[in-house]
């Protein structure tokens, strides 16, 4: 009797989620291997397999024994993985730095203190992490408390790029855990975290180039699935920590407030304010380099926001342009979040569509240079997906241009093809949204 049911289990559902499995591993590591010697078509080629590989993987699974297709979902999500973690980081050096902020805390000395290149560091110095490390001589950390103490965790594990990954991806995995329960909760199929465990931008930002972005999620996810069951403090502790690790996390704290509560933004303010207290010896230092990367960034001048920036291509620059686009935005971020605040239905449906739209809103309207700052959105492909979330988490490989000599398009058109992408996907879904008759910004009931 056991061997019917289990040939059962294994249709033709079942064996194709196998054979994407295989072909992403293989892909994977095909891509490693040959994107510096083609060029970053190469890579521009796998994220758009990868994708339609996730976005249909979720679709399969449905069709097939869950028991099995779970299982296929994470072994393939792992082994991919597993075939970048001893690469060497090719598309960002930050990792390098993590390692160097680690270094320097087990030696009892505060980052926030001295630049890398500072010779009171000289003796901390190796062949192996410090020529690597960006910003040497001129930054010191922009980390905030939470990611230092998770860069001096993990370094005791070992100070190398395998140990720090290794260590990151421990951390995504209680991620994919969470948004396993997080699906449960919101009663979907526990096989749509197919749509983020086999999307190549958590793949590559994770796995491959060890973003501090893994810890972040976890608290993140931890946090809203605390919310869920009703601990709401303790969600804020959660989500507070996830943004002392990148700020980011602090968008779904709208969706864990509401109205005139004063108990969770002071949880959050003590959890922030505890976190920073090991490192105040540095004074002011603890922000020393966020004018410089803001200006860095291009932020001060516009340039930084790629809608602004877009738009004084075609006109010249716009008297006060750059004042006015950061008024609209911060009144734009401002309305939603309190709409999201303010909203009605608390359900766990709406709450996840109301995190992923403040999401969607800042890096629209924020439109960060680097591809990693968008995986705070691909859990949502699995929680609560939509076209945005494809497209912003997806075309943000255009950004990469990181092969000498290479023969990508001018980077002026690849953002003018991913900031149309993303309009288009916006207008989709605010059309969507209007057609409901249920703005997310007052949660009524779907």
């Amino acid at each position: 009797m056991k061997h019917p049911s289990t040939a059962m289990r294994w249709d033709r559902h079942t064996l194709w989620l196998a054979a994407m499995a295989l072909g992403l591993c293989a892909l994977t590591v095909a891509v490693d291997l040959l994107h510096w010697r083609i060029g970053g078509w190469v890579l521009l080629g796998s994220f758009a397999i990868g994708t339609l590989c996730a976005f249909t993987a979720g679709r399969v699974a449905s069709l097939a024994d869950r028991s099995v297709a779970l299982p296929i979902i994470l072994v393939g999500a792992a082994a991919m993985r597993l075939a970048l973690l001893f690469s060497e980081p090719g598309l960002s050096s930050d990792i390098y730095r993590y390692i160097w902020d680690g270094r320097v805390q087990a030696a009892g000395i505060n980052p926030y203190r001295y630049v890398p290149a500072a010779g009171e560091l000289a003796a901390l110095r190796d062949p192996d992490i410090w020529p690597r490390i960006n910003r040497a001589d001129y930054a010191v950390t922009l980390y905030p408390p939470g990611g230092q103490l998770v860069f001096l965790v993990v370094t005791r594990l070992g100070e190398s790029v395998v140990a720090m990954k290794f260590g990151l991806l421990l951390f995504e995995a209680m991620g994919v855990a969470a948004i396993i329960a997080l699906l449960q909760r919101l009663e979907m199929p526990t096989t749509h975290v197919a749509a983020y465990a086999w999307h190549p931008l958590p793949v590559w930002e994770i796995a491959g180039n060890g973003h501090v972005d893994a810890a972040m999620l976890a608290f993140l996810l931890i946090g809203l699935l605390a919310y869920l069951r009703g601990r709401t403090l303790a969600a804020g502790v959660l989500v507070a920590l996830g943004a002392l690790i990148k700020p980011l996390a602090l968008l779904a704290l709208p969706v864990l407030w509401r109205p005139w509560n004063w108990r969770l933004p002071l949880c959050v303010v003590a959890t922030i304010a505890l976190a920073y207290v090991p490192y105040l010896s540095a004074g002011s230092g603890v922000f020393a380099f966020v004018p410089g990367y803001v200006q860095e960034e291009g932020f001060l001048s516009g340039r930084g926001f790629k809608l602004l920036w877009l738009l004084q291509l075609a006109t010249g620059p716009l008297r006060h342009g750059t004042a006015a686009y950061l008024a609209a935005s911060a009144l734009a971020l401002g309305a939603l979040a309190l709409a999201v605040g303010f909203r009605a239905d608390r359900s766990p449906r709406a709450s996840m569509r109301a995190a992923r739209w403040l999401l969607i809103a800042f890096l629209v309207l924020v439109s960060p240079n680097y591809p990693w700052y968008f995986l705070a959105l691909a859990p949502f492909l699995a929680l609560s997906p939509s076209a945005t979330v494809w497209v912003l988490t997806s075309a943000s490989v255009l950004f990469y241009d990181v092969v000498p000599d290479d023969v990508l398009p001018a980077y002026e058109v690849r953002i003018a093809v991913f900031t149309l992408a993303v309009l288009s996907a916006l207008a989709r879904d605010l059309w969507i949204e209007r057609r409901k008759t249920i703005p997310v910004a007052v949660g009524e009931t779907t």
